[in-house]
């Protein structure tokens, strides 16, 4: 399909690392390409430089030039590009055909297709299941190609171009991200769980569901979705599959009158169906949403055909993905724990269930009209105190308190919060850096939040 870029004037939008990469892809196909950001401080001498002297690519910014608006075929947004922009509304408006990088990937690369969604463990099941894959290749001996992509780091479109018919493509995939496909079609999907975020975007829950379920909607019965029969939601989206449905389970109850294939957590073991896979006391990762992480893997392995031993194995040696419930020091006899990734309520609700120490939390940050009241409900005597900084500092202070937990104290800064939690703990606790926000109002992304966090507290 990459033929049917080949000389189309394309406009990207957005000039981070998938901008960066799209632009890359489309003028390896043949594309002309203007790659533009609304940002008025981005520098686009260094952008346009990282392109060397291709003269097919120009970079603008802050105002795209009318000329330039109605010279484009095809759009293609960055995952952080709402398609409420006014810009993009003016090339819907248009007719003009909009895609996302994602989109742009699948169609320009070739293999087969495992995608991941959810609101939380994205990351560490994409990870996960990327070893499994790799291993698995490794023991084929063919020399097949494994791509870890997407929302986990490196954008989809980077390899597209070195994409055969074996490659295994393992894609963490954004709501922000399926609000602009139309043929993408992963051979194995997974939605892990739907809980509240993002709505300053989606704006209503139903929204919310609705984009996350079109991770399935060109899945055909050769296809398998993985669900979570712990959670309504994705119950919800087992109804019309027209592909094999698979779900995983802590409830060994529910197991039992579920048709068809289940992962299910009995105890401390995980079955498949019947088959014993792995006992959690094997594993390197702490907290049952963990344990969900790793049965939504093994569900997505089985079905693409990849042997138990070899999924066993993988997961046995697997460590924490790093700012996830990441292990940072043990200061004084405080352990302190990077959990920046926890960028909504629902994931720092699992991290601090994970904790099994009295916990200093570190929370707040950027704004995304998130609610707090089941973050706080699920401190029930674990965290000692709460640390906050960043702009949802004095709403979650205001929710602590009225929810009745009033040991809260409020930091400047990322440093301070980190000075405050070391002053106040004593040898036996843990400090947890879980946010429950994102972290665009003090850093550039929750990488940035977790670095500094590890410095912090490895000076101390």
């Amino acid at each position: 399909m990459k033929e049917a870029f080949e000389n189309l004037r394309c406009l990207v939008i957005g000039t981070g690392v998938s901008g960066k990469g799209a632009a890359k892809l489309l003028l390896s196909i043949g594309a002309v390409v203007i790659l533009f950001d609304e940002n008025e401080n981005v520098d686009t001498d260094s952008i346009r430089a990282s392109f060397g002297k291709d003269e097919r690519i120009r970079v603008i910014k802050g105002n795209l030039p009318y000329e330039v608006k109605n010279s484009i075929d095809l759009v293609v947004l960055s995952p952080g590009v709402p398609l409420s922009n006014p810009l993009v509304r003016y090339f819907d408006e248009k007719d003009t055909e909009i895609i996302g990088e994602v989109e742009l990937a699948f169609c320009c690369g070739k293999g087969d297709v495992l995608a991941i969604t959810g609101t939380n463990g994205k990351t560490t099941t994409t990870t996960l299941l990327g070893e499994i894959m790799k291993n698995y290749a490794e023991k084929e001996g063919k020399g097949r190609k494994v791509f870890v992509v997407g929302n986990i780091g490196d954008p989809y479109t980077l390899y597209a171009n070195d994409m055969d018919d074996d490659t295994i493509t393992v894609a963490e995939i954004s709501s922000f991200q399926l609000e602009t496909i139309k043929a993408f079609k992963p051979k194995v999907s997974a939605v892990l769980n739907i809980t509240p975020d993002h709505l300053n975007r989606h704006h209503t829950m139903e929204n919310y569901v609705a984009v996350k379920k079109r991770i399935t909607e060109n899945q055909d019965e050769d296809c398998v979705v993985v669900l979570n029969l712990d959670d309504p939601y994705t119950v919800k989206m087992a109804e019309g599959q027209k592909g094999k449905v698979v779900f995983f389970t802590k409830d060994a109850d529910a197991a039992s009158k579920c048709d068809g294939d289940v992962v299910v957590l009995k105890g401390k073991d995980i079955f498949y169906n019947d088959k014993k896979i792995i006992s959690t006391d094997e594993t390197k990762l702490l907290g049952t949403h963990n344990y969900e992480n790793i049965m939504a893997a093994i569900a997505m392995a089985v079905n693409y055909g990849v042997d138990t031993e070899v999924i066993t194995d993988t997961v046995r040696n697997f460590n924490a993905v790093e700012h996830r419930i990441e292990f940072v020091e043990n200061v004084n006899g405080v352990d302190y724990y990077n959990d920046s990734k926890g960028t909504n309520p629902d994931a720092s609700i699992k991290a601090v269930e994970a904790m099994i120490r009295p916990t200093i939390l570190i929370g707040g940050g950027y704004d995304k009209k998130s609610s707090f009241d089941e973050l706080i409900d699920s401190f029930d005597g674990k965290v000692k105190l709460l640390v906050l900084i960043g702009e949802t500092a004095e709403l979650i202070r205001d929710t602590a308190f009225k929810k009745g937990f009033e040991k809260v104290l409020m930091a400047s800064d990322l440093k301070e919060a980190v000075r405050l939690c070391h002053d106040n703990a004593v040898a036996g606790d843990a400090v947890l850096l879980s946010p429950a926000c994102a972290s665009w109002d003090q850093f550039k992304n929750y990488e940035e939040r977790g670095n500094l966090f590890k410095e912090y507290v490895r000076a101390l």
